[in-house]
């Protein structure tokens, strides 16, 4: 990128004209990390507006995996969108949504017959698992984990964590939904064996004291959690807690939303783990920004909700499902898998490396190429340091660099990086990224050692 600057002075005119147009028309409610407007994108690059360049090292939350604009998949939508944009499934089938549900079923995990059907939006997906799973069992209740993220609609809101900004003042929550301890060995102060056993140990205790195992209808969890602060699953919790499942006749679901398709190193997060979900849901990097997502699994399962009770006018469009194809056909041809492998191993040892300089980086995790820092104010207690972490996204996205933040407290820098980046985009990348850490961690390096 030989027109990278060093710093921009943003947002520029344009992106203020539309600010202020925003400010005008749009409702408060959706926020935006960023203060510039996207002109135009490719690849593992962003431009503005005003003509700034950014690497994009968020992805759009995970969700360009195979890259801005790919050239296969802008022809797919604009050859499909040439013959029909819609005619709902629910109607008139096409053989777009036919031919996806066949090929997902391919590649998700699973050695025994499955099925599929789509949706538009991650939440709407997870929605729909929660339908199918009460449906298939006759049981009402659902349990996640703490720290979970599964979305914003009622129920999903319900499942999810964070109480703010997600679920504040938002109530009355829907009901028969529990939460378990989700093992997050750096708070918890233990190995991540110790907390895995801890965790199922408390999900036993669970049926005991707060809801009955045989009213259990499906456990719902994300293997590497996103909103949440990405941490991944201790190597072995995903196969004990699968035991535990069929143990006790509830289903296990796998929330692969943001962790799925090459993200994390493997097509699905739970490979790493060897684990087979009665239900996958899909959703993000499927369709590389067309909306789109969906639930695959057990056909017994998903064949129990009678026709008419699942679906929706724009559920699997033929548009988005012609792009998931095209999408599908570049995983085929490219191992994004060892990519992202490749991507992940060169990010967390950067970020070791600044664990080592600056006290600032309580924690290093990540899997694959989703990886992240957390930032505490004091290593020893680790109290959380969210103002720092909003304070290194500013830096950074002045000196040309998208990201994002996650975390129950605001403190964790995330890395969602598009698994096309080159390895010069890469580095330069996270040469922003160390600048901007250090802008912000020298000053309190300096200040806690006078």
């Amino acid at each position: 990128m030989a027109d990278h600057k060093t710093y921009f002075d943003i947002p520029g005119e344009k992106s203020r004209e539309l600010l202020a147009r925003r400010q005008q028309f749009v409702a408060r409610g959706v926020s935006s990390t960023m203060s510039v407007f996207a002109a135009k994108a490719d690849g593992a690059v962003i431009e503005d507006v005003d003509g700034n360049r950014y690497i994009d090292f968020a992805g759009g939350i995970g969700v360009m995996n195979i890259g801005h604009s790919r050239p296969e998949v802008v022809q797919a939508i604009a050859e499909q969108a040439a013959k029909y944009v819609h005619t709902c499934f629910s109607v008139m089938m096409y053989e777009p949504y036919v031919a996806l549900a066949e090929r997902i079923v391919q590649i998700t995990p699973g050695d025994f017959p499955k099925k599929a059907i789509f949706f538009n939006s991650g939440a709407e997906a997870v929605e729909n698992a929660v339908k199918i799973a009460r449906y298939a069992t006759g049981k009402p209740a659902i349990i996640t984990f703490d720290n979970a993220y599964h979305g914003r609609t009622l129920m999903t809101m319900t499942m999810t964590s964070k109480v703010k900004p997600y679920k504040h003042r938002f109530g009355p929550f829907a009901p028969e939904v529990y939460r378990a301890p989700f093992p997050y060995p750096y708070r918890m102060n233990m190995t991540p064996q110790e907390a895995s056993d801890y965790c199922i140990a408390e999900l036993e205790r669970m049926f005991v004291g707060e809801v009955a195992a045989d009213q259990v209808a499906a456990i719902v969890i994300e293997p590497v959690q996103g909103e949440g602060g990405f941490m991944p699953a201790p190597a072995g919790f995903l196969r004990a807690l699968k035991t535990l499942c069929e143990k006790h006749a509830i289903l296990f679901i796998a929330d692969e939303i943001q962790s799925g398709f090459c993200r994390t190193g493997r097509m699905f997060a739970v490979d790493h783990d060897g684990v087979q979900p009665d239900l996958t849901i899909i959703a993000k990097s499927l369709a590389a920004g067309m909306p789109l997502s969906g639930v695959v699994g057990r056909a017994d399962i998903m064949d129990a909700p009678p026709p008419g009770t699942l679906g929706g006018t724009y559920s699997g469009n033929p548009v988005a499902c012609a792009a998931a194809l095209a999408v599908l056909d570049l995983f085929e041809k490219e191992d994004y898998a060892a990519r992202s492998r490749e991507i992940g191993h060169i990010i967390t040892h950067r970020f070791s490396q600044l664990q080592q300089r600056y006290s600032l980086v309580g924690d290093v995790r990540g899997l694959g190429g989703m990886a992240a820092i957390e930032l505490v104010r004091d290593r020893a207690t680790k109290e959380p340091d969210a103002h720092a972490a909003s304070e290194v996204l500013a830096a950074a996205h002045h000196r040309g660099l998208v990201l994002i933040k996650a975390g129950m407290y605001d403190n964790v820098l995330r890395i969602l990086v598009p698994l096309v980046v080159t390895d010069a985009q890469l580095q330069l990348g996270l040469d922003i990224f160390e600048e901007a850490l250090s802008v912000v961690a020298e000053p309190r390096t300096a200040t806690s050692v006078s």
